[in-house]
């Protein structure tokens, strides 16, 4: 059921029920495109089922699908239309279009091709655990994160939430695991990870399928390539990738979780149970394999190419005025409602066009 997820901590101040969420989301519905418009987002019902409830709750945990479409207008066939257009003019007035007429043509140009455009949906599944005090999202895009983040922001009075950080960052921690070849309890080491340098080079090394305890990858740490993603198992019964953002990607539950399941468990609720059951697990286990949350030092038992002078040391990520502790790092103003949508220093989205949503 989930593929990804990028984790927020919800603040304590926020006291919401299911029947306030469902009505949030209702002030935002999904409508496919009109014919003129380019691109619509909002809430459609999580089983797939017409007017239903907008928001599910399956043991306790909170389900929600956040759906887009887009309407496929491929630059080349617009900028032809706009020659078009500019060439008509020249034809039959003896003049060419300056700039500002050639991109109030390529605003009409727009407007003639969108009611014949293919669209395009995408779909992510939202999660948010009221015990746990978290939410999640199923995506690897941290600015389609920020999307989902703003319209529950924007549709729940109160509702405040910021980025889960830890004490040790996820590439820190992911150096210090390859060098000693000691993961943390309860995870393994698997056989992909991907290493790139942080001078101008930007060298990229890419191990697939490969046993990474072995003195070469230890090397390439040594001399300051640093781990941006890294494939660990937990407890042999699920499989993903860390990313150096503390996003986790490529979700597999194993063998061990479906043990026991008959072929006739199938359906949304037994689908949400055991996702949510073991990745509700899964990500406080991971958080304190990374020192807890709220990050105060970097680097610690760490090569010296990967020591991180204190001067530079990433602030935490900042908790909302309504979140009761914070850690003790400076803090950056937050804007809008009190909610941050990324960290101090946010993770580059290295790679966009990977993320199923």
């Amino acid at each position: 059921m989930f593929k990804n997820m990028i984790v927020y901590r919800i603040a304590e101040s926020w006291q919401g029920d299911l029947q306030q969420l469902e009505e949030a989301l209702g002030k935002s519905p999904f409508a496919e495109c009109g014919a003129t418009q380019e691109r619509s987002a909002g809430w459609v019902p999580p089983r797939g089922e017409p007017h239903g409830p907008l928001a599910e709750s399956v043991a306790n945990q909170w389900v929600m699908r956040f759906m887009t479409e887009a309407k496929m207008l491929p630059a080349s066939v617009l900028n032809r239309r706009v020659n078009e257009k500019a060439a008509h003019i020249e034809a039959t007035e003896g003049r060419k279009p300056g700039k500002k007429e050639k991109k109030e043509l390529k605003d009409e140009a727009k407007l003639d091709l969108l009611p014949m455009a293919f669209t395009k949906q995408g779909a992510m599944w939202v999660w948010l655990d009221p015990q746990a005090r978290t939410l999640v999202l199923d995506t690897g895009s941290q600015a389609r994160a920020d999307e989902v983040v703003s319209s529950l922001v924007e549709g729940l009075t109160g509702f405040a939430l910021a980025l889960v950080d830890t004490q040790t960052s996820a590439q820190a921690a992911m150096a210090h695991w390859l060098t000693t070849q000691e993961s943390p309890a309860g995870f393994s080491i698997d056989r992909e990870c991907e290493l790139k340098a942080a001078d101008e080079s930007k060298a990229v090394v890419r191990y697939a399928r490969h046993p990474l305890d072995i003195d070469e990858v230890r090397q390439h740490i040594e001399h300051g390539k640093l781990p941006t993603r890294l494939a660990l198992t937990w407890d042999d019964r699920v499989s993903f990738v860390l990313t150096e953002g503390l996003q986790i990607r490529k979700i597999a539950l194993l063998d061990a979780v479906m043990e026991g399941q008959s072929q006739d468990d199938g359906g949304f609720d037994a689908d949400v149970a055991i996702a949510t059951g073991e990745l509700s697990k899964l990500i406080p286990d991971l958080i304190e394999a990374l020192g807890g949350e709220g990050r105060t030092g970097l680097g610690q038992d760490l090569p010296a190419s990967l020591q991180t002078p204190a001067a530079q040391t990433p602030t935490a990520t900042q908790a909302t005025p309504a979140t009761p502790a914070a850690p003790a790092a400076p803090r950056a103003a937050a804007s809008g409602r009190g909610a941050l949508t990324g960290p101090a220093l946010a993770p580059v989205d290295t790679a966009p066009e990977e993320a199923p949503f």
